[in-house]
């Protein structure tokens, strides 16, 4: 049997994603995912990276911005505002921005993040 989990937000970053948002891990059920809280402050863009073992599904609470995912040839730009859920499939090349008001998305990962090793790489990004 697993143990049950239960967290609250965070009142602090606990550690800056590789992509430079803040996070703030919740939960995690071990070897299957994991769900956390990231952040962006007012205007601030992400650095763009792919994940090399991870696939998230993302879901906006606060704040606005943009998402551009790109996969090969195909891109696409997401308006992000509160409301919003999109995925991000393993080895796609993310990189997001966030409005005046900042950018807050609840997420989950799986497997569970940070993943193993060099989980994600620097990639060219659309901003």
């Amino acid at each position: 049997m697993k143990p049950f989990q239960t967290t609250r937000l965070a009142d602090a970053v606990e550690v800056t994603a590789p992509d430079g948002s803040a996070v703030r891990p919740l939960c995690t059920l071990p070897g299957v995912a994991s769900f956390a809280h990231f952040a962006l402050e007012p205007e601030q863009v992400s650095q763009a990276v792919s994940h090399a073992t991870v696939e998230e599904i993302w879901y906006v609470v606060g704040g606005s911005g943009r998402m551009w995912r790109g996969q090969g040839t195909r891109e696409e730009v997401t308006e992000l505002a509160p409301g919003v859920c999109l995925t991000i499939p393993l080895g796609t090349a993310f990189q997001f921005r966030a409005g005046a008001d900042g950018l807050a998305v609840v997420a989950v990962t799986t497997p569970p993040w940070p993943g193993a090793g060099e989980e994600a790489s620097p990639t060219a990004g659309h901003w």
